[in-house]
């Protein structure tokens, strides 16, 4: 028999609507970010999947695009509705472990006060559905852990199918619950039919994504591999570990760490997987070299959630940790996550959160290679391409440069839509700042061309050091070989 549940507050959906309208109100504050104009890009060109991430946030981006135009606002309006979503599921996860309206409140303002989800749902990326779906995973989880009904695990395969379909990460999350569930002692929750249509269905999802990797040499495999050697070492490690302290407010620390104790000790078998699956991703990540920290931060919004529920029993205790201890972290992470600040302000936050500072020099980029472009004679115009270092780069040179043609690169999925023009005779070179160390681009092309002149620098008004601050654009005339036969070596995977 299903336990019985309290009314849902509706005070959950008024935390829900205010972070929605948060995220509104500074969606266009300053300007895309690199990742979403790679979107728009890929978006354009749809496809089965890519190197970097599966089909979903491009046919969100493609969506976008058709209702909106290019628009910054109309872009991160998906986004803030996963945040919604988000918010809301942590309040009805406070309610589904037992948690009165008080609960369900916290839960929910534990959610919505989370660094990771503000900073991350402020932009279309993966991420934002990503924390999205494994919250709406475990919603499932605890359902069917509390009222034993199996058929939830239709839907819980079809949230887990939507969820590979956007980042393949989720995959790890349902791995370790099916891990922590089997060593609970819970493995007739997992051997039944309704759990395994639900694993048809989310494998049925990935269909697409695995035809193109296995066409296109299982390049997401190939891409991870040098992120991880990249990025590895003890210090990253260690980095993703202090990290985890970040991914819900500092102050409601003790709350979530009653929930992994309230999940741990718990006799239902799927509710202790929960538990084990945060032990076991925070310990596999920390591990796995390239991995980024908030990779895990979706676990937090189910333990908040359980803690929540410890909360109400110890209101009186423990109340100036939502009453005090929140609003003051929430103002203090608002103007690192979100862009609050005048433009020539946010320079010290890159060191915690980077995001900000990508989001601008754009138009100055693009002017740039503008005024380069112009001034190539008609003829050489003719017979030019223009090559981008990063998606970003290329992404604002489509989207943003309004008469110039698009731009190829050797970065992820653009290197598979080709070099242009084949023979081109002239391409003008669009290399990052001395933060990306260009050098090595730099010098592939003074080898494959003849003369390779620089013809602008990249700045911005606010003089904010990102990718592009202090790069150059470079005219290159005369290739050694044809331009199709250099192509191949422009490939880049980060």
């Amino acid at each position: 028999m299903a336990d019985e549940l309290a009314p849902v507050d509706r005070r959950v959906f008024i935390v829900a609507t205010a972070v929605f309208a948060l995220l509104m109100a500074f969606s266009a504050r300053y300007g895309f970010h690199r990742d979403e104009l790679y979107f728009i890009v890929c978006g354009q060109h749809l496809q089965l999947s890519y190197v970097d991430q599966p089909v979903f946030v491009p046919l969100v981006a493609r969506l976008s695009v058709e209702l909106f135009g290019v628009s910054v606002v109309g872009l991160r309006l998906w986004p803030a509705l996963a945040a919604f979503g988000t918010v809301v599921l942590g309040g009805l996860i406070a309610r589904e472990f037992g948690g009165g309206r008080l609960a369900q409140l916290l839960g929910a303002i534990g959610v919505a006060s989370a660094p990771a989800l503000l900073g991350a749902d402020h932009i279309l990326d993966t991420t934002p559905f990503d924390l999205l779906s494994w919250t709406a995973l475990a919603f499932f989880v605890i359902r069917i852990g509390r009222t034993g009904d199996n058929r939830w695990w239709i839907p819980a395969g079809a949230v887990l199918g939507i969820g590979l379909a956007n980042k393949h990460s989720i995959g790890f999350f349902a791995l370790a619950l099916v891990i922590g569930t089997l060593a609970s002692g819970g493995w007739r929750l997992l051997a039944n039919r309704y759990c395994l249509c639900g694993l048809a269905i989310a494998l049925a999802c990935t269909v697409p994504d695995l035809i193109w990797q296995a066409q296109h040499g299982w390049a997401t495999i190939a891409m991870t591999r040098v992120l991880a050697k990249e990025n590895g070492g003890l210090g990253n490690a260690i980095s993703f570990l202090f990290s985890q302290l970040l991914m819900a407010a500092p102050p409601l620390i003790p709350v979530w760490i009653f929930g992994l104790r309230f999940l741990w000790g718990s006799e239902r078998p799927l509710w202790r997987a929960l538990a084990w699956s945060w032990g076991l991703l925070v310990v596999f990540f920390a591990a796995t070299s390239g991995a980024k920290p908030y990779y895990v931060a979706a676990t937090y919004f189910f333990l908040i959630a359980a803690g929540a529920v410890r909360t109400e029993q110890r209101w009186a205790e423990i109340k100036r940790l939502y009453l005090v201890g929140v609003p003051i972290a929430f103002l203090v992470t608002l103007p690192i996550v979100l862009p609050v600040l005048p433009q020539g302000w946010i320079g010290w936050t890159k060191a915690v959160n980077p995001v900000l500072t990508e989001t601008v020099g754009w138009p100055q980029l693009v002017g740039s290679v503008t005024h380069v472009w112009d001034g190539l004679s008609p003829a050489q115009r003719a017979n030019a391409v223009i090559f981008a270092s990063n998606y970003g780069e290329a992404g604002s040179i489509d989207e943003l440069g309004h008469g110039l043609p698009p731009a190829v690169s050797g970065h992820n999925t653009f290197w598979w839509w080709g070099p242009g023009k084949p023979d081109a005779g002239t391409v003008v070179a669009v290399l990052p700042g001395p933060k990306d160390d260009p050098s090595a681009l730099l010098a592939r092309l003074r080898s494959d061309f003849v003369s390779v002149t620089q013809a602008a620098t990249i700045t911005n008004p606010w003089h904010l050091s990102n990718q592009e601050y202090d790069g150059h654009v470079y005219i290159c005339r005369t290739p050694r070989r044809p331009w199709s036969a250099i192509w191949p070596a422009f490939r880049t995977y980060s």
